[in-house]
């Protein structure tokens, strides 16, 4: 920590040395993910898709009543929960992917940078699934995102840098205390019904506090807009967030090299 210039160039000697092994672990676990299951695949939509059907069935059943969408509300919803299912399975992936390789983290000397990789490149793979999701669902209601879908790419990667970040946070608790791994895909849950995926923004009242401090309402607003055709109301903000995530998954890459000998420890003990 005397020496962060230093670090940061043994980290990132670290990632290099890494990425050969992280593509390995990438592939094995891709092909166990999916070896045992009778729709492969198919399974990287579900958690998205019950959860927009789920509102989807609420709001034709008059149950609820969500207006001023900009596109049809089937749309509106199934986008907005196939982006937030991309900030979750960040979140959890440094927890998972961690936990997942103890056995060879307590045997084995090698980058332990590979083992986030490997968990980073699976989400990017399931993102790249739930693309084509979107584009059907795109192709179904007819809508047409123009030239603004450049900005989608980025909207994306500031999803996935928050998650990961925040997950990395996370990943020292966590790897202690197993109540982490077991709550935190509730408190999830519970952070996407404060944050505008099924519903527009709100701009008042509680709501629009909670909007306006959520630091993942620019990546999916500016995601969806680029989408669907719609405004950058708040691609400035979205700029700010991605310095600030940047900052924020160095920290956590900082904090795990510093720690990870002590996790080993905790776990072969």
């Amino acid at each position: 920590m005397r020496h962060p210039v230093k670090m940061l160039a043994d980290l990132w000697q670290d990632v290099k040395a890494g990425r050969e092994l992280a593509w390995r672990l990438f592939v094995r676990d891709i092909k166990a993910q999916y070896r045992q299951t009778y729709f492969g695949y198919l399974w990287a939509f579900v958690p998205p898709l019950a959860a927009a059907l789920t509102f989807i069935f609420l709001q034709g059943q008059g149950i609820t009543n969500i207006d001023g969408t900009p596109i049809p509300y089937p749309a509106f919803v199934m986008i907005g929960t196939m982006l937030w299912q991309t900030f979750a399975e960040a979140t959890m992936s440094p927890l998972q992917s961690v936990n997942a390789a103890r056995p060879m983290l307590v045997k084995l000397n090698f980058p332990r940078e590979a083992i986030l990789m490997s968990g980073a490149y699976m989400v990017g793979f399931n993102t790249l699934i739930r693309l084509t999701l979107m584009a059907a669902v795109l192709l179904i209601w007819q809508i047409f995102p123009g030239l603004g879908v450049v900005a989608f790419p980025v909207a994306i990667l500031a999803l996935m840098l928050s998650g990961f970040g925040l997950g990395l946070m996370l990943l020292p608790i966590g790897t202690l205390y197993g109540d982490i791994g077991k709550g935190f895909p509730i408190i999830l849950q519970f952070a996407m019904i404060l944050t505008p995926v099924v519903y527009p923004i709100k701009t008042e009242g509680l709501a629009g506090w909670l909007t306006y401090w959520n630091p993942v309402v620019p990546a999916i607003e500016t995601a969806r807009s680029a989408l669907t055709g719609g405004t950058f109301d708040y691609l400035p903000q979205l700029l700010f967030v991605i310095v600030a995530v940047i900052g924020l998954c160095l920290v956590g890459l900082g904090v795990f090299r510093l720690i990870i000998s002590i996790l080993i420890e905790r776990m072969g003990g």
